[in-house]
């Protein structure tokens, strides 16, 4: 948690230039869209082969698949036991996470076949054994990047070490630190290969739309609109029932307090940004520092709602646009493996568009050629998911609060009306010590 805490107590000067590298992506993620739509629309032809730069981009992020799934899945399992063993807030937490992370993958697969998104595309299905028909030049240069490995071995391998390591007890603590370690190389390099995505969108939304013409920008953009309005109503009416139900507490009341984690998580687009404030701030509401310490972590790697409904609703999408719409059995089978496989996606850019290719790799491997058309848009969807991830851990530190009896209700009534406003130079200047004393997980520093 060390990059977190100096960005935290960085100057405002060196926070806003991390921002800025964020939003040069951003800006060329949109004008490459924008870009490649232009150019399929206008030049159909010129737009089709450029489907090897969004293929290109696709076997990169391939590539990554399985050591992500591996290093976060034997992490995974060995924060779940350290989280047990702090007794009824680790237990508790963990089983709330875990049901809060299902329902929104159940919501994710509802809203997906009732809206059917991608219908109607019919795009060629991805087949990794022929050959494109590209130059000798395209054809070596793809060549260049190593194949993938299969998920559901790794997956495997990687639950029967992560068991393994905690039979190990002590022993195994020095090799889970450096798989950890290699987890943060793992991760930088799937940053680094984001910073390509502007070029594999142009190439991927300039072939789809060259291929199909409007109705790809008309099933993108019905899509985004779906997914944001499915991420709304889960904050406003699930989430905020529950609070209202359980601590008596107004969901726009406490989105209110956090209004300016939520802009920092807009311009940064990733919810891991703001794991510091929302620590301090929950403190400051009233949870005690124990349940706070615990909760906030643990949830940064299993709590992820935002995307999990990104998950369901993309995979269904692709299989609509691939004209291959999976049955029942496949859905259940895929929403299975994004309960496991999502522990991965937690506050790192791209990840959850590996854990989604991940996802329909093991399940379907003839769909990843859709995958293509999400990166286009996976930037922007991506502010819904993480705003989304961020107030389901913001919530479920306040209802573990109410349930172990370890909140202040009358601090919280305070705090919430304005009457105890939080200290921004307070939070600032006593950050370190607050982390210090906080229960982190290994997975979430990993993630740092």
């Amino acid at each position: 948690m060390a990059s977190q805490r100096g960005e935290s107590a960085a100057p405002a000067k060196a926070a806003r230039k991390g921002l800025d590298k964020s939003h040069y992506l951003y800006m060329a993620v949109i004008a490459a869209v924008i870009l490649g739509a232009l150019v399929g629309l206008i030049f159909p032809e010129v737009g089709k082969s450029l489907k090897p730069l969004g293929d290109g981009f696709i076997k990169l992020i391939k590539m990554m698949i399985a050591p992500i799934i591996f290093c976060t899945i034997v992490l995974g399992i060995g924060s779940i036991a350290k989280a047990a063993t702090v007794g009824k807030v680790g237990g508790l937490a963990l089983g709330y996470f875990l049901l809060m992370s299902t329902f929104a993958l159940a919501i994710g697969l509802v809203v997906g076949n009732l809206i059917h998104p991608g219908e109607g595309l019919n795009l060629t299905p991805y087949d990794p054994n022929k050959k494109a028909a590209t130059d000798s030049t395209v054809d070596f240069l793809l060549g260049i990047i190593p194949g993938d490995i299969p998920v559901l071995p790794t997956l495997l391998a990687a639950i029967l070490v992560g068991f393994a390591l905690q039979k190990m007890g002590p022993q195994g603590a020095p090799i889970l630190k450096a798989i950890g370690h290699g987890q943060a190389l793992v991760f930088r390099i799937l940053i680094m290969i984001m910073w390509l995505a502007p070029v594999g969108a142009f190439g991927a939304i300039a072939a789809v739309v060259g291929a199909t013409g409007f109705q790809a920008i008309i099933s993108m953009f019905t899509l985004m609109v779906a997914f944001y309005i499915t991420c709304a109503l889960f904050i406003v009416v699930i989430l905020g029932g529950i609070l209202q139900v359980v601590a008596g507490v107004n969901i726009f009341k406490l989105m209110k307090y956090l209004a300016r984690e939520y802009l920092l998580i807009f311009s940064t687009s990733s919810s891991e940004a703001a794991l510091p404030r929302l620590i301090a701030k929950m403190e400051h509401l009233g949870v005690s520092k124990p349940v706070v310490g615990v909760t906030v972590p643990t949830g940064y790697s299993f709590n992820l709602d935002g995307t999990a409904i990104y998950l369901t609703m993309a995979s269904l999408f692709v299989a609509n646009a691939m004209g291959m719409p999976m049955d029942l059995g496949a859905q259940v089978s895929l929403l299975v493996f994004m309960i496991i496989a999502s522990k991965g996606a937690a506050g790192v850019t791209g990840a959850g568009l590996a854990t989604l290719a991940a996802g329909l790799q093991a399940h379907a491997p003839q769909l990843l050629g859709g995958v293509g058309m999400i990166v286009g848009i996976d930037r922007f969807m991506s502010e819904a998911r993480a705003l989304t991830n961020f107030t389901g851990n913001a919530v479920a530190t306040v209802l573990i609060g109410t349930w172990v009896k370890e909140i202040d209700g009358e601090q919280v009534t305070k705090v919430l009306s304005g009457e105890l406003p939080f200290d921004e130079q307070t939070m600032m200047a006593g950050h370190g010590d607050r982390m210090g004393s906080s229960s982190v997980t290994p997975e979430v520093a990993a993630h740092a």
